[in-house]
């Protein structure tokens, strides 16, 4: 599956869970061999990713969160590839 077709609905991979981390202040991600610290961006993209919104929804809502940032669509694209070919979404 490649992540570049924008109506493709990604979720997390089964096993892996987000969570807000308070004494990490950070979201981590959370799967049965350990934990992924996650900055600011990532934790934001990946709060998105439910199996239910597709990747051109998650860009549209970031788009409208974070209005006037350039280039914010290949952000979340290359993010999203990468967490894919981490094995963290699916």
């Amino acid at each position: 599956m490649s992540l570049l077709y924008r109506e493709n609905s990604p979720s997390l991979r089964q096993g892996y869970r987000l969570q807000w981390e308070p004494r990490q202040d950070c979201h981590v991600l959370l799967y049965p061999e350990g934990m992924i610290k996650l900055n600011l961006s990532a934790g934001r993209i990946l709060d998105l990713v439910d199996g239910q919104r597709s990747v051109a929804a998650i860009i549209e809502q970031l788009s409208t969160n974070f209005p006037g940032v350039p280039g914010i669509d290949e952000d979340v694209l290359t993010f999203l590839e990468v967490a894919h070919a981490q094995f963290w979404i699916e």
